[in-house]
């Protein structure tokens, strides 16, 4: 491989990586945690196998078509593929104002500043990664700095904790409890909304498709699985260290108690380190991301892209430092954002086997057959939270 692939392909898979690994990211894996304990791990391991399976499926249908996956979706069905785009942008939208929000938490836990100056720092910074000339150089190697400093970190923090390693693997293939809903809350928030389409995306903007791709392409789409994993199974032991020394975790930010139970002080800094990382990525993937969907859908949008990245980060810093973070609008997404991955998957699976798409492409059987049974599983989930999601907008 040379390195200017290599390079591109780890870029890739970090940001979709740290894309992921956001406040929610973090909150998610410590509350399941210390409600599953070591039994956590089976729902980690699960989640994982279907991670897998959506993430190759859809990233290699992009690489063959060279297309991005809106595109793709006009292919299969005229409009659909702008339905899909309006769903990303939306959520990306709602979910970049907590993005930014926790990015000045993290701020607020390292030095003490308000929390919204905090937000307007950390949205000028990543304003300033798509300022710069090669602003996807730029973006890949940010991602990949913060992505080894949040495993790091996180690693220091679970060794301090000291879990119980032989119970959690134990558990983790012969668990007490098996809890439904957690692996799909999991699913969601590693592959769902925009999150696994930045690095598919990514790869066509540096050029790296047809059918010769694949291989390296698939690779680098577990290789984005597996580092977000790794970041949730040592926040996971973390977590499970803290709380099986029957520790109790502050409610009102479980993550940061976990830290600071951990290694005290030290471990209350290196958690508003590891919030300020997560949540500053996931702000750079989710603009980049979101954008990608309508850049293609005229020459004006693709040649101003990177002003609407700015404007995309701009508009979530804005709304946060004066409005806060809409609850409302927030629920309302977060359930809508359910529906993004068995839609776009979906799309994907029906693309992988028309000619006028993929060409002469081959599509494994066993894929297909797997994406379609996390299709299934997700759509039935999708609608299950959208259901339960806007009741609350009444209440």
């Amino acid at each position: 491989m040379k390195n200017t692939n290599r390079s591109v392909l780890l870029g890739a898979a970090f940001l979709m990586a740290t894309s992921a690994i956001g406040p929610g990211f973090l909150t998610q894996t410590t509350v399941f945690t210390e409600q599953l304990l070591a039994s956590f791990g089976f729902v980690i391991l699960i989640s994982i196998i279907i991670d897998i399976g959506a993430q190759t499926n859809i990233w290699r249908i992009i690489a063959v078509s060279g297309k991005r996956a809106q595109d793709i979706a006009n292919d299969v069905l005229p409009g659909l593929g702008y339905l899909l785009a309006l769903l990303v942008v939306m959520g990306g939208l709602a979910f970049n104002i907590g993005n930014v929000g926790g990015a000045g938490l993290g701020l607020n836990v390292l030095f003490g500043i308000d929390p919204k100056i905090g937000a307007l720092i950390s949205g000028l910074l990543a304003v300033g990664i798509f300022v710069v000339r090669e602003a996807g150089k730029a973006m890949d190697r940010f991602a990949q700095i913060l992505g080894f400093v949040m495993i790091g970190l996180t690693l220091y923090v679970m060794f301090t904790a000291q879990p119980p390693i032989g119970e959690a693997v134990a558990k983790t293939f012969v668990p007490d409890t098996i809890d439904i809903f957690a692996i799909v809350t999991l699913v969601g928030g590693t592959v769902g909304g925009y999150i696994t389409f930045a690095g598919g995306h990514r790869l066509i903007d540096a050029g790296l498709t047809g059918r010769a791709a694949v291989p390296e392409v698939t690779r680098s789409s577990i290789y984005a699985i597996l580092i977000a994993s790794f970041m949730r199974i040592i926040l996971f032991l973390a977590v499970l260290g803290v709380v099986s020394q029957g520790l109790a975790l502050d409610p009102s930010n479980p993550p940061a108690s976990v830290f600071q139970l951990a290694a005290g002080n030290i471990g209350y800094k290196i958690f508003g380190v590891v919030m300020w990382a997560a949540a500053v990525t996931s702000v750079v993937g989710a603009a980049y991301t979101s954008v990608s969907f309508i850049r293609t859908f005229s020459p004006a949008l693709e040649k101003y892209n990177r002003f609407l990245i700015i404007s995309f980060i701009v508009i979530s810093t804005t709304v946060l430092v004066i409005v806060g973070q809409p609850v409302l609008i927030l629920i309302l997404v977060g359930s809508l954002n359910g529906l993004i991955l068995p839609l776009a998957l979906g799309v994907m699976l029906i693309a992988a086997h028309k000619s006028k798409i993929v060409g002469d492409y081959k599509h494994p059987l066993w894929m297909t057959i797997f994406g379609i049974v996390i299709v299934i599983a997700m759509s039935w989930m999708g609608i299950y939270t959208l259901s339960n999601g806007i009741p609350q907008l009444f209440e």
